[in-house]
C-alpha cells in the first residue's frame, strides 16, 4: 500500500491583533465562575453525574497568570502552521495558539468543514483571559476554555499507526499538573481525520480532570445527535464554551423541540446557551451539523468520550454583538458542536493515581437530509454514518494508535513550555512518547530549578516585577524550607494562599515586607486579603502606597513595567472607587502612562472615575467615543450598567453585550 498522507510546514498570515505580555500580577482572587449545584437539585440526575458535578471543581487559576495584554488592532501577521493532508482531507493546525486546527478541508468537494476565522482576535473568554474563536480546540484542565488557548504546544513527527506520518502535539497542563497528548493522523484514502487523545496521571494521588473537544461550525445549520433529551443549565440559559455564575440549576429539556422552538437550529434560540444532549448508554456518540442542503460535518469517538453539546449565541442583539467582536464585519456566525469526558460542562472527572485515560475521536464530512421529523432524521445520519465510518473501525482505529501513544517524537516540529520539563526533572518521570527534555527549560523556570538544585530561591539581579509563583505542594514544602528571603517569603506566601492558608499567607508577605527591596508586590497581596475578608478601606491604602512604590520603582516603559503599571493601576483605582475615594483615584488615574489611559478597559474606568466625581455629561461623552474594551469578560455587563446609571436611553448596539434575558 502506498502511504501518502504528508506533514508539512506552512505559514498563515491573518490580520491579528498583539497578545502583548501577560499579568504580572499573580490571580489570588477566586474564580467568579465557579459552577455550583446544589445537592437539593442533583435529585432525579443519574449517579455517577451527580458525584461528578461536586467534585473538585477548579477554585484558583494559580500557578497560571492572566493574559491580558491584547488589544483590538489587527495587522497582518505571519503563524507558524502545520498542515497534514491526505487525498481527501486537509487540516491546518496552529502549534503555537493551543494546537488548534484552523481548518479542515474536504478535498474532493473543496468544502471547509469548520467555521474558519479569517482574522485572530484574542477575546477574555480562556479561564486565564485570551482565547480566540474558530476551528476545533482542546480544553482541558477545568470548567472552561483552558488555560492553553493561545500557547505554545510542543509538536512532532510521530510514525502512525498504518505505517504512515502523524503529528503529535503534548504539553504540561498546570492547573491539575497534567501531561496530556493530541495524536492527529489521516488513514490512507480516509475522509475522516482521526485523533487520539490521552491524559495521563503520574502523581500517586487521583486527580480530577476534564476534557471537551469545541468544534466551531457555521450557524445555519440543523445539528443532530442520538438524544431526545438536554441538560439546559438554569437561571442564565447558559453561556459559551463556559456555564458562568455560582449557582447552576439543569433542567432536562425534551430535544429537538423545547418552550415552543426547535433548538436544533441555532439561530432558533433567542440568547445564549448550552444544551447538552443525553445520550443514552449503547448509542453511539456521534454529533453533526448540517446546512439547508444536507452537507456538513460529523464528530464520532469511542464510548469513552460520552458528552455532547451545542452552543449556539442566540439571535438577539447581544448574542450577534459577540459574534462581530470575535471577528470582522460581515463575516458569518458560528455555532458550537462539542464533545467531552462527562455530560455536562459542570462535572469533573476522577483520574486515579498513576493511570490514563484516552479515546479516539474522528471528524469528517457528512451528507444527510437535516430536515424532518427528528428521530427518522437522526436515525438517517446515524446510517450514513456507519456507511461512511462503521462504529467498529473507530474501535479498530483506536485499538492500533494506543501501542503508537508511546513512540517517541521522529522529528521535533514546534516547542511548547518548560513547565513540563521542570516537573519531570523533579520527580524524574517517564512518560514515553511525550518528551519533555531539561533543553526546553527557559527563563521562567530558571530560579524554580534552582531552588530543586540548592535549595534555595535565587534573589532577582535586578530590579523588576515578580515571576511565576510555583504552588503545588511540592514546589510549597520546598519554599518552606527554603532560606527566608522577601523573594522567598512572597513566592511562599502565594502558594499559602493558594492552598487555603491566608493567614499564614499574610504572616508570610508581612514579614517580607521588613526587608524587601520592592514593595509593592508585597502591599498588593495584602490589600487582596484585606478585600477578601472584607476591610475594604484598608485594602485601598495599601493599594495606594503599592501603586506609589510601583511608580518610583519603575525602570522604564518597557512592556514588563507597563503591564505591572496597567495591571495594578486598574485594581488600585478599583480599590478607591469601590471606597468612594476619587481625589485619590483621581491621582491614580493622572501618573498612568499616556498610552494605558487609551486602552478601552481604562476608557471604562475613567467614565466610572467621572460619574463619582458627579461629572456625569463628562462621563456620557467617554462613552459616546465608541471605545472597544478588549479584554471584556464572556457575560461582563460592566457597560451596560454605567450606561443605565447615566442615561435613560436605549443601550447602543456597539455597547450590547447581554447574553441573558431581562434589564442589565
Amino acid at each position: 500500500m502506498v502511504i501518502v498522507t504528508r506533514i508539512r510546514r506552512e505559514v498563515l498570515t491573518l490580520p491579528a491583533a498583539q497578545l502583548g505580555p501577560d499579568n504580572p500580577l499573580p490571580p489570588l482572587r477566586p474564580l467568579d465562575e465557579v459552577p455550583r449545584v446544589e445537592s437539593r437539585d442533583r435529585d432525579g440526575m443519574p449517579r455517577d453525574m451527580a458525584r461528578q458535578l461536586g467534585h473538585e471543581p477548579l477554585r484558583s487559576l494559580l500557578p497560571v497568570r492572566v493574559r491580558d495584554g491584547y488589544d483590538r488592532t489587527r495587522e497582518p501577521r505571519a503563524f507558524d502552521a502545520l498542515v497534514i493532508e491526505n487525498d481527501r482531507l486537509r487540516a491546518t493546525v496552529l502549534p503555537g495558539l493551543g494546537g488548534r486546527i484552523a481548518s479542515l478541508v474536504h478535498l474532493p468537494t473543496g468544502r471547509e468543514l469548520l467555521y474558519r476565522n479569517p482574522v485572530f482576535q484574542p477575546a477574555n473568554f480562556a479561564l486565564n483571559g485570551a482565547w480566540y474563536s474558530g476551528g476545533i480546540e482542546w480544553n482541558i484542565g477545568a470548567t472552561g476554555h483552558t488555560t492553553l488557548s493561545c500557547a505554545p504546544l510542543h509538536a512532532a513527527r510521530v510514525p502512525a499507526p498504518d505505517g504512515g506520518e502523524m503529528l503529535r502535539l503534548w504539553e504540561w497542563e498546570r492547573l491539575r499538573d497534567l501531561p496530556f497528548q493530541v495524536d492527529l493522523w489521516l488513514p490512507d484514502g480516509s475522509d475522516f481525520l482521526h485523533v487520539g487523545v490521552r491524559i495521563r496521571n503520574p502523581h500517586e494521588r487521583p486527580v480530577a480532570t476534564y476534557w471537551w473537544s469545541n468544534v466551531a461550525v457555521p450557524e445555519e445549520v440543523r445539528v443532530l445527535a442520538p438524544a431526545d433529551e438536554a441538560w439546559l443549565p438554569h437561571c442564565l440559559e447558559g453561556v459559551g464554551g463556559t456555564p458562568t455564575g455560582s449557582e447552576r440549576r439543569l433542567r432536562r429539556i425534551p430535544v429537538p423541540t423545547y418552550d415552543g422552538i426547535d433548538r436544533t437550529h441555532p439561530l432558533n434560540s433567542p440568547y445564549a446557551a448550552d444544551y447538552f444532549y443525553e445520550v443514552p448508554e449503547g448509542r453511539r456518540r456521534w454529533i453533526a451539523a448540517l446546512d439547508a442542503e444536507g452537507h456538513g460535518l460529523v464528530q464520532t469517538s469511542t464510548d469513552v468520550l460520552r458528552g455532547r453539546k451545542l452552543f449556539v449565541w442566540g439571535h438577539l442583539p447581544g448574542g450577534r454583538r459577540w459574534q462581530q467582536w470575535l471577528t470582522e464585519p460581515g463575516t458569518g456566525g458560528y455555532c458550537e458542536i462539542q464533545a467531552g469526558l462527562a455530560r455536562t460542562q459542570l462535572e469533573h472527572v476522577r483520574l486515579e493515581a498513576e493511570s490514563e485515560v484516552s479515546w479516539l475521536e474522528a471528524y469528517g464530512p457528512l451528507d444527510a437530509p437535516p430536515a424532518g421529523e427528528w428521530t427518522q432524521v437522526v436515525r438517517g445520519a446515524g446510517e450514513r454514518l456507519e456507511d461512511a465510518l462503521p462504529r467498529t473501525r473507530v474501535d479498530e482505529a483506536y485499538a492500533a494508535w494506543r501501542p503508537c501513544a508511546d513512540t517517541e517524537p521522529a522529528e521535533i516540529l514546534a516547542a511548547g513550555s518548560g513547565w513540563g520539563a521542570l516537573e519531570v526533572l523533579r520527580a524524574d518521570w517517564k512518560l514515553p512518547g511525550t518528551p519533555f527534555p531539561e533543553s526546553t527549560l527557559g527563563v521562567a523556570q530558571k530560579p524554580w530549578r534552582e531552588l530543586l538544585r540548592t535549595g534555595s530561591l535565587p534573589e532577582p539581579r535586578r530590579v523588576r516585577p515578580p515571576g511565576e509563583t510555583l504552588v503545588a505542594p511540592h514546589w510549597r514544602d520546598m519554599l518552606e524550607t527554603a532560606p527566608a528571603t522577601p523573594h522567598t517569603e512572597y513566592h511562599l506566601g502565594v502558594a499559602q494562599w493558594h492552598a487555603g492558608d491566608r493567614a499564614q499567607a499574610v504572616r508570610s508577605w508581612e514579614r517580607a515586607l521588613h526587608l524587601a527591596p520592592s514593595l509593592w508586590p508585597l502591599l498588593r497581596c495584602l490589600a487582596v486579603a484585606d478585600q477578601e475578608s472584607g476591610h475594604h478601606e484598608r485594602a485601598a491604602e495599601r493599594y495606594a502606597d503599592a501603586f506609589d512604590d510601583l511608580c518610583r520603582e519603575r525602570r522604564d516603559d518597557g512592556a514588563a513595567w507597563t503591564a505591572a503599571v496597567a495591571a495594578l493601576g486598574r485594581e488600585t483605582l478599583e480599590a478607591l472607587l469601590r471606597v468612594r475615594r476619587t481625589a485619590d483615584a483621581r491621582a491614580v488615574w493622572d501618573r498612568l502612562l499616556p498610552a494605558v489611559r487609551r486602552r478601552g478597559r481604562f476608557r471604562l474606568l475613567e467614565a466610572e472615575l467621572l460619574l463619582a466625581e458627579g461629572r456625569v455629561a463628562e462621563a456620557r461623552a467617554v462613552l459616546d467615543t465608541g471605545f472597544e474594551v478588549a479584554d471584556l469578560r464572556e457575560g461582563e455587563e460592566t457597560i451596560g450598567r454605567l450606561w443605565a446609571r447615566l442615561t435613560d436611553e436605549p443601550l447602543p448596539a456597539r455597547h450590547d453585550f447581554r447574553m441573558r434575558p431581562g434589564p442589565t
